[in-house]
């Protein structure tokens, strides 16, 4: 595996290729990332995993200085699960100036759920994506998977690229879940033995949120404000220590609220909520 730290360095070490694979993490990997590496890898001539902490995606009183920095086990991780080429740029790399320019994503997409909880969260993720795009990608296009657990990420980089007519092809992965049902995520490092065996209880939440909202469904009985389940759902977790900022039933195209006309095989329940310190996200089709 070729790591390379600048952008010249990067595009020197992709010229021979014509259609590169490209997984984008910020570092800290897990079974999740490398599940999207070998999905990647027969899609493309030449499999490139990048790792950046980007700066711009957390808010000020988030964990960006605290986030773990796992360097040599990624690059084992990596070079393991077939990456080619490892783009890892230093801050001044791909920020070399104030990034002032900046890709702001529709509202209506972009500043609710994660984005209404984290404002300016899905500015800072598209602008370093595009960043990102210009120096693995802006050469010959090619192809960028990106994991189903950051549900709402993944559809705001879909219609980035449509809307940009962008030569990119985005290819979406499932979420990786431990044996017991747990979505994988970085993020489950921060938590203590007894509120790892209860973390979960989000998936199990979400679950049940889907089995109810089916159940009404084929009743008919979505005459009651949809809201009161998702609010059930919610006060569950309450109960079991939790701190949910949501868990909604969504129509997977817009992720707009779901209504009595949209059926089985449209929706995703997505939810958010803190365990102790940690805030965790999954979500479920169905």
């Amino acid at each position: 595996m070729l790591i390379t730290h600048t952008i010249d360095e990067l595009r020197q070490a992709l010229a021979p290729y014509r259609r590169p694979a490209f997984v984008p993490t910020m570092g800290n990997l897990h079974e999740g990332h490398l599940s999207l590496v070998r999905q990647a890898k027969p899609l493309g001539d030449v499999a490139v995993a990048s790792i950046f902490v980007n700066r711009l995606q957390f808010l000020p009183h988030e964990d960006f200085d605290s986030y773990p920095r796992t360097w040599e086990a990624d690059c084992a991780a990596l070079q393991s699960a077939g990456c080619d080429v490892l783009f890892a740029p230093r801050e001044a790399d791909l920020y070399p100036q104030p990034q002032t320019f900046k890709v702001h994503p529709a509202p209506a997409l972009a500043d609710l759920l994660e984005g209404h909880f984290r404002p300016g969260f899905f500015t800072g993720v598209a602008t370093v994506v595009m960043k990102l795009f210009a120096c693995v990608l802006g050469q010959t296009g090619g192809v960028a998977v990106f994991g189903k657990k950051d549900y709402q990420q993944l559809m705001v980089i879909r219609q980035m690229v449509q809307q940009f007519a962008l030569p990119i092809t985005i290819v979406a992965g499932d979420t990786a879940r431990a044996p017991d049902g747990l979505a994988l995520s970085s993020r489950n490092g921060y938590l203590s033995l007894q509120e790892r065996q209860e973390a979960v209880a989000l998936a199990q939440a979400l679950q049940h949120l889907s089995e109810r909202w089916l159940q009404a469904l084929q009743q008919s009985d979505l005459t009651a404000p949809p809201h009161a389940l998702e609010q059930q759902a919610m006060d569950v977790l309450r109960a079991r220590g939790w701190q949910p900022d949501y868990l909604t039933v969504r129509r997977r195209t817009d992720l707009q609220p779901a209504t009595a006309h949209d059926g089985p095989g449209t929706l995703v329940a997505l939810g958010a909520a803190r365990l102790g310190s940690t805030r965790l996200i999954d979500n479920l089709e169905f």
